[in-house]
Parts: C-alpha cells; sequence; structure tokens
C-alpha cells in the first residue's frame, strides 16, 4: 500500500516501512507525527482512491532524526566592478520513518 501526502509545501509518495527526509517538524526524535493531508490512496493496485482535493485517512509517522542537507554555495558576480559575494545555506530537515497507513 502508498499513499501521496502532502506537508512542507511538497509532496511525497510514501510506503509504510519507508524512511525518508522532509521539511523541518517541530517534533523531538522518537515522536509522532501524524500527516492528515492525504491526496490518494492505493491498496496493492486492486483500490484506488483519489481525493478532491483530501481524503479522509491519515499517515502516522515516528521522528528518526534532525538534520541539515548538503551546502549550497551562492556566488554573485559582476565583471568590471570588483563586486563579488560569496555565501552558503544547508536546509534543515527531519528524517521520519512511515509507520502507518489508515
Amino acid at each position: 500500500m502508498f499513499a501521496v501526502i502532502k506537508t512542507g509545501g511538497k509532496q511525497y509518495v510514501v510506503r509504510e516501512g519507508q524512511e525518508l527526509k522532509i521539511e523541518k517538524l517541530d517534533l523531538e526524535p522518537g515522536g509522532k507525527a501524524e500527516f492528515e493531508m492525504l491526496l490518494k490512496a492505493e491498496d496493492d493496485g486492486s483500490k484506488v482512491e483519489i481525493g478532491t482535493p483530501l481524503l479522509s485517512g491519515k499517515v502516522e509517522a515516528s521522528v528518526v532524526a534532525h538534520g541539515k542537507g548538503k551546502k549550497l554555495e551562492i556566488v554573485k558576480y559582476k565583471p568590471k566592478s570588483r563586486y563579488r559575494r560569496h555565501t552558503g545555506h544547508r536546509q534543515p530537515f527531519t528524517s521520519v520513518k512511515i509507520e502507518k497507513i489508515s
């Protein structure tokens, strides 16, 4: 069984037992998260439910850890004017494990 959920402004295809990185949540590691914005659910190809816009179900997950992604370098440069700027950014994320789709 798999489902499509929406969190952090993005959509994710999830399966039970899957571990994935999503936008940072304000939960402690070991805590439980529930995603109620369920867009689509399919049960082994036999039963497909599509929300208009949402389904009445939820996906339960446990928070594994928090972290930061790879560093992105931002470089600004203008020729012939001695203008150079160099900064970086690391996007925070939360790693969750999908426990149950209902």
